[in-house]
């Protein structure tokens, strides 16, 4: 945030109060809640003795998870960088951003969400215990219903075909993965 006000004048924070009960309060707790289970919940489980889930429980897993969370941290953090100005936490109804298709968002719409998951993946791995997978679950649900039902609903308002020809052609985490169909009219 420091280097964002640094390079743009602008923190990148909207304060939001979502209504409660709302698709939005609802993503907002179930990314909240998740990354709080994933992050810190599931290694003190495991530092209390919470056996790991015994398929996952391989140096190898453990190995992978680091490299998957370390690459997950430095993948966000380009991707934010990559935003520029119109990068946002939260959703402003009256603001309008430029809409990024370039750089790593021509190939995945949401690669900070994307980056962010994997991130939150490894760390999963890392630990792999019953807490570390229901918290991955609770923050990938938050996660899409804040895509789903907030941000891609308020992009497609604000930027109309631009972004719906965008959506066609780019995937929504994955490149190819999850473009929206075009419909004839």
């Amino acid at each position: 945030m420091l280097i964002q006000r640094r390079r743009t004048g602008d923190t990148g924070i909207r304060q939001f109060r979502p209504r409660p009960g709302s698709v939005q309060w609802w993503a907002h707790w179930g990314f909240v809640t998740g990354g709080l289970i994933t992050g810190l919940a599931a290694p003190l489980a495991d530092l209390a003795g919470l056996a790991p889930i015994p398929l996952a429980d391989r140096p190898a897993v453990t190995a992978a998870g680091v490299v998957l969370a370390v690459a997950g941290v430095a993948a966000t953090f380009a991707a934010q960088l990559a935003m520029g100005a119109s990068w946002r936490i939260g959703v402003d109804d009256t603001e309008r951003t430029g809409l990024v298709t370039t750089g790593v968002f021509a190939y995945v719409r949401n690669p900070i969400f994307a980056a962010m998951l994997a991130t939150f993946a490894g760390l999963a791995l890392m630990v792999p215990n019953l807490v570390a997978a229901v918290g991955y679950v609770l923050l990938l649900a938050g996660v899409q219903a804040q895509i789903r039902a907030v941000e891609e609903p308020y992009l497609q308002h604000i930027h109309g075909r631009a972004y719906a020809d965008y959506t066609a052609r780019v995937g929504r985490f994955v490149p190819g993965v999850g473009r929206q169909r075009q419909f004839q009219q």
